[in-house]
């Protein structure tokens, strides 16, 4: 049933945010992946964020590339700008359209195939060259639209739906992000929209590359009995570092938790992140502990979950580049040609 449009009417009761708009104003087509998919509770996920966040759908740029997790952004934020690149590329497409035009929220939507086979350069140059973006990765360890072989980010030893063992090194993402200097780093559950909302509103209001890994069990190929993709696996090794809440600077500093530490992190912006600490040492502003914390329960074979890393004061490639702020759609002929004395000191500054 899934060639049935959604109806347009909406129940005059639906809660609205501060721009009156209801959640179905943030959704998109109806979902034809498998019933059980982890990606839709992500898709829901980024749904309610961007609700809460009350953003204008049209304010949003979507980008995909090719596999499960790339057809997602079709089923949210209906009314946003939408891309589907080719398998891989989707990095690339949203850098150039990000310094086209600044004024977009840039929500970039991947999978481990995408993003760490064919597109593993890809996402490494946008991460490295601090793109200000949401680049989450939908993560099920297997190529769910080619039945289910096993992806760069499958965990040695896993077993597969008809049994072979994987006995190739995984690629872990959010080490490699970290590595690379994104400057907002987090690892989440599909599972887990308590903790996974948050982190996407306080990616999304970052000023920065902000990266989340999404664990997303494939409900057809990688949720048995030797996967450690799947939901019973995930939620036995869970290793949670914080739970948090998101605070934008256009909303009340009211923030409530159960008696524990608690971090405030302020962005660069007036958002402020409160974070319960469930691991007492946990520095989310220490990139090196971030990443020496990853290694040392990977090996444990804990998964790791939660804001990892955070920069109070992060670049993105606009200011490294010192472009102009207006969409250059806007910018007028004069602007684009000033003219040849322009030129030759341009030229003269490269003798």
């Amino acid at each position: 049933m899934t060639y049935l449009a959604k109806p347009k009417f909406h129940h005059p009761a639906l809660p609205k945010n501060a721009l009156g708009y209801t959640h179905r104003d943030y959704e998109g087509a109806i979902s034809t992946l498998c019933a059980g998919c982890g990606h839709d509770s992500i898709s829901s996920a980024i749904i309610e964020a961007c609700f809460e966040l009350a953003i204008a759908p049209h304010r949003v740029a979507k980008l995909s590339g090719i596999g499960c997790s790339s057809k997602t952004p079709t089923y949210f934020l209906g009314q946003s700008h939408g891309f589907n690149s080719v398998h891989g590329r989707m990095p690339s497409v949203l850098t150039g359209a990000n310094l086209a035009n600044r004024e977009l929220i840039y929500l970039g939507v991947s999978g481990d195939g995408d993003s760490a086979s064919i597109g593993f350069g890809q996402f490494a140059h946008a991460i490295r060259r601090g793109v200000r973006m949401v680049y989450i990765v939908e993560n099920n360890g297997v190529y769910g639209l080619t039945k289910g072989q096993f992806s760069a980010t499958a965990d040695r030893g896993s077993k597969s739906k008809r049994g072979s063992v994987n006995r190739d090194a995984p690629i872990d993402l959010v080490a490699i992000a970290l590595q690379l200097g994104a400057t907002f780093v987090a690892r989440s559950f599909s599972g887990d929209k308590e903790q996974l909302v948050p982190l996407i509103k306080a990616a999304i209001e970052h000023e920065g590359a902000a990266f989340i890994d999404v664990v997303s069990p494939c409900i057809a190929f990688n949720n048995h009995a030797g996967s450690t993709k799947s939901f019973d696996h995930v939620r036995a090794h869970n290793e949670a570092v914080n739970r948090l809440d998101f605070v934008s600077p256009r909303a009340p500093i009211a923030v409530q938790y159960a008696p524990g530490t608690v971090e405030i992190v302020e962005q660069h912006d007036g958002s402020r992140i409160a974070l319960e600490k469930l691991a007492a040492d946990y520095d989310v502003t220490d990139r090196l502990a971030a990443m020496n914390y990853l290694q040392t329960h990977s090996a444990l074979g804990h998964i790791v979950t939660g804001l990892l890393y955070v920069d109070r004061e992060p670049e993105d490639l606009h200011r490294h580049l010192d472009t102009v702020e207006a969409p250059l759609n806007t910018l007028s002929e004069r602007d684009l040609c000033p003219g040849s004395e322009a030129l030759d000191v341009i030229n003269d500054g490269l003798r």
